[in-house]
């Protein structure tokens, strides 16, 4: 995950960076080189927060088609200097998947780009997945021997070729491949000694194993944890303690939860929590609030404190839910997702605090937004309006539509139209049962989704729900 460079909302380049549907139509509008410089800008620097669970590329591929872009910038992206030195999967990724649907969509073009790239290019293997998606088997044959010449014929090289073979994300190239006379020893080995691998690795698990005590598990998380620090040691501890502590154990895990080093503390915390201790709720606001604590002990004790259902934990959260600091968001996420309407109040304020405070990105906000719409805050609509608008990240402006859906009535006229158009499938799906179909827009993207191959299917399900021989507007 990274902070990319979002170029203000009320801008066409922020418009197509944010995803949102108003790109697409703002550029359709927009003079013709205009709207092409901002899609390049957005396809070469990809603009997600997080790329891995944020749509964007069927949605610039649309607008290529739109556009008739050429893929010249593309083309010098993909083959730059920089190609050869950095083989960040972020660099190339977003043009690659772009690339893919374009190639679904018949841009023989876009099939011979991805081709090149997957002969020459460092993410060869997001190019080749892309490939086996939507090239015929006479193409992924051909990449055979380019592919395959980057794993010298060596006992380096051939482990190197079982292990992208055992961790193909689409193998069809590879069972291909295996079928080919000249290829296809060399890629039965590979998968045979991929799948020996995994085998073994099976059979002889590595992993450290703590003693069956509760005073062993919680030497046994600290220990791990000062040696690998990343390993989440104190998170397989309370599990652990989840199976070999009883009532007798109690004395020791409330002490450790007072005052033990970080990790074995967080275990003890997270343990007590889970089995809803009537002390632990006193434990976590310590663990938190105090000068001294460390990250990982505030944290988990966070993570503890969100993971509880009981009744004791939301009576808690009401009197938290004030606080203008971390454990104060926990019990508002708490309330948002469990509270009752009484609990309306609260969850607006903090929804208001929250995006003066921390802005329209702030992670709490998901979780803020999700309450408004579950509790049907009407007065929080205009908040709803400016998260929706301002926000980089399209998960959240679709939980955002998703609210203003439960409590704006002028929704269906207002941003769901433009969620029709938007890059998250979810959203449009959202956008195809609520938009008003007054707007001719609206009918005509309408019939577009239904006939695209590319949309999915939940999206086209909701559409044909709008649509149909008794429907007399379509």
């Amino acid at each position: 995950m990274f902070d990319p460079d979002i170029a203000p909302s009320g801008t066409l380049l922020g418009l197509l960076q944010r995803g949102r549907g108003d790109g697409t139509l703002h550029a359709l509008a927009a003079p013709r080189a205009e709207a092409l410089a901002a899609l390049h800008h957005c396809v070469l620097r990809d603009p997600r927060r997080d790329w891995q669970v944020e749509n964007r590329s069927l949605y610039y591929a649309r607008l290529c088609l739109d556009l008739d872009a050429e893929l010249d910038e593309i083309e010098q992206h993909l083959f730059h200097p920089d190609d050869l030195v950095n083989d960040d999967e972020a660099r190339t990724g977003l043009a690659l998947s772009v690339l893919g649907h374009l190639a679904a969509y018949g841009r023989a073009d876009a099939l011979r780009l991805l081709r090149r790239y997957t002969a020459a290019g460092s993410n060869w293997q997001w190019a080749l997945d892309e490939l086996a998606l939507r090239d015929d088997d006479p193409g992924l044959r051909g990449l055979a021997p380019a592919v395959l010449a980057r794993f010298p014929e060596t006992s380096e090289g051939d482990a190197e070729l079982a292990a992208v073979v055992r961790g193909a994300y689409e193998p069809r190239p590879w069972r291909l491949w295996a079928g080919d006379p000249h290829h296809g020893p060399r890629v039965r080995a590979a998968a045979e000694q991929g799948a020996f691998d995994r085998w073994q690795r099976q059979m002889r698990p590595s992993g450290p194993r703590p003693g069956w005590s509760v005073h062993d598990i919680l030497l046994w998380a600290q220990r791990e944890h000062d040696l690998k620090p990343d390993a989440r040691r104190p998170d397989a501890a309370a599990r652990c303690l989840a199976a070999v502590a009883g009532p007798e154990d109690r004395p020791e895990l409330l002490a450790a939860a007072a005052s033990a080093p970080d990790a074995a503390r967080t275990a003890a915390l997270r343990h007590l929590a889970e089995i809803g201790d009537p002390e632990v709720l006193d434990l976590i606001e310590a663990a938190v609030t105090e000068p001294d604590a460390s990250e990982l002990v505030s944290q988990a004790a966070l993570s503890a404190f969100e993971r509880m259902r009981s009744i004791s934990a939301l009576d808690r959260a009401r009197v938290w839910a004030h606080r203008p600091d971390a454990l104060g968001d926990a019990a508002a996420a708490m309330l948002s997702c469990r509270g009752g309407q009484y609990d309306t109040p609260l969850v607006l304020a903090a929804l208001r605090r929250t995006v003066r405070a921390e802005g329209p990105d702030a992670q709490i906000l998901w979780t803020l937004v999700d309450g408004a719409g579950r509790l049907t805050i009407t007065c929080a609509a205009p908040v709803l309006r400016h998260v929706y608008r301002e926000t980089a990240s399209s998960h959240l402006r679709g939980r955002a539509a998703r609210a203003l859906a439960a409590t704006d009535p002028s929704f269906a006229a207002g941003f769901a139209v433009e969620c029709l158009w938007d890059c998250e499938e979810s959203t449009r799906e959202l956008a195809a049962r609520h938009a008003a179909t007054a707007d001719t827009r609206v009918v005509e993207q309408l019939r577009r989704l239904a006939a695209d191959p590319a949309e999915e299917a939940e999206v086209q399900t909701a559409v044909r729900s709008r649509i149909g021989p008794e429907t007399p507007d379509f």
